[in-house]
């Protein structure tokens, strides 16, 4: 696993990240503190500073209180059903939908087959069944343009074009050395990201990119390219904030594919996530009676974290939940069960809500 220490952060791999305040201050990130006070509404994520950093925000909280065009550019890489830890980037995403921004949703296939070796035809299963992901949590179609990389003859068309401003040496030094495909799905990005600008979308707007702190290389590529061609384009230097990367159920520092234990999808059966939640690491002394005595640790609990991110939205109710576990008073078993009950309560909803937006998912991606 890379560690972020060393200046080259994976967004492909497992990147530990060891301190968010040093990446800040590596990479040129701003804190999101100060700037997120303007905001009409701060929701969990925002207030709990699970989203921690941003690049130019500013522009968009001026959009949004001033009532202006802006976008909200995200997407998914169609590689298999999604876990839980999405669910955090579709809920940024719908945030700012519902403050005036109109999403830009890219079900990123292109990625999906350099990284993983997912054909296109198997890619768009998958994408219907991400689609209705989304949908079911609350994504708008109505105001959102929703694509397919390899049918968006702009974004694979800009890319082309960032690549004669993008020498060997500079790709390397952001991500390394890595075969040419992973090159150009990353200048695929690039023209995801600078879609929204288009005239054919109304022109050069702000334009803001959600993501999780190991996308940030994507971001600062795309940035660039978008300041060299600024004079042709007239692009607006995109606008990102940072959210926290939320452990492995397993206690590891990312949720990961290659251990199942350490996370859940949203298709699973509730069963098996039961399990995986009866099996999690957990903050918890090794005894009752010391968990009693000393307390436990909920700031390195998986459990806890599940609460913070996605299932507790009450900050009083977090509180109380922190302090019974810091204070003894409540075991690890005992919150493990509250867990189940919350959680899979969660899925079922979420799970009907979604079977009955499959078809609505293949029409949308014109796949009826």
């Amino acid at each position: 696993m890379k560690k972020s220490s060393v200046g080259i952060i994976d967004p492909w791999g497992s990147t530990e990240i060891e301190s968010y305040e040093r990446l800040l201050e590596e990479f040129g990130i701003q804190p999101l503190e100060g700037v997120a006070d303007k905001l009409p509404h701060k929701p969990s994520f925002i207030r709990r500073k699970i989203i921690f950093g941003h690049r130019d925000f500013e522009r968009i909280v001026d959009a949004i209180n001033n009532k202006q065009p802006f976008a909200v550019m995200s997407g998914i890489k169609p590689s298999g059903p999604l876990h839980i830890g999405h669910i955090l980037t579709i809920r940024e995403m719908i945030f700012f939908q519902k403050m005036g921004g109109t999403v830009f949703y890219c079900i990123a296939d292109i990625e999906a087959y350099e990284d993983n070796g997912i054909p296109f035809e198997e890619s768009e299963q998958i994408a219907v069944d991400n689609l209705a992901d989304a949908l079911a949590l609350g994504l708008d179609p109505a105001r959102a343009y929703i694509y397919r990389q390899s049918k968006e003859n702009d974004v694979k068309d800009l890319a082309f074009i960032f690549a004669r401003s993008v020498t060997l040496s500079t790709i390397e030094a952001i991500y390394g050395a890595r075969h040419m495909g992973l090159y150009m799905s990353a200048l695929v990005q690039a023209g995801d990201i600078l879609l929204p600008q288009l005239k054919r979308f109304g022109g050069p707007k702000p334009t803001l990119v959600p993501v999780g702190i190991d996308q940030d290389p994507h971001i600062r590529l795309c940035r660039d390219l978008a300041h060299k061609f600024r004079e042709k384009y007239g692009f607006v230097l995109p606008s990102a904030t940072y959210h926290k990367i939320i452990r492995g159920l397993d206690g590891s520092p990312k949720m990961s594919k290659r251990n199942p234990m350490s996370y859940f999808t949203l298709t699973e059966d509730v069963e098996s996530i039961s399990y995986k939640l009866r099996n999690a690491f957990t903050g918890g002394r090794p005894t009752a009676k010391e968990q009693k005595e000393l307390g436990g640790e909920p700031e390195r609990c998986p459990i806890f974290d599940l609460y913070k991110f996605f299932f507790i939205e009450d900050d009083e109710k977090l509180l109380e939940i922190y302090m019974k576990c810091r204070n003894g008073e409540t075991l690890c078993g005992e919150d493990k069960a509250f867990a189940v009950e919350v959680v899979t309560s969660f899925i079922k909803e979420h799970q009907r809500r979604k079977h009955s937006l499959i078809d609505k998912s293949r029409a949308i991606l014109g796949l009826d």
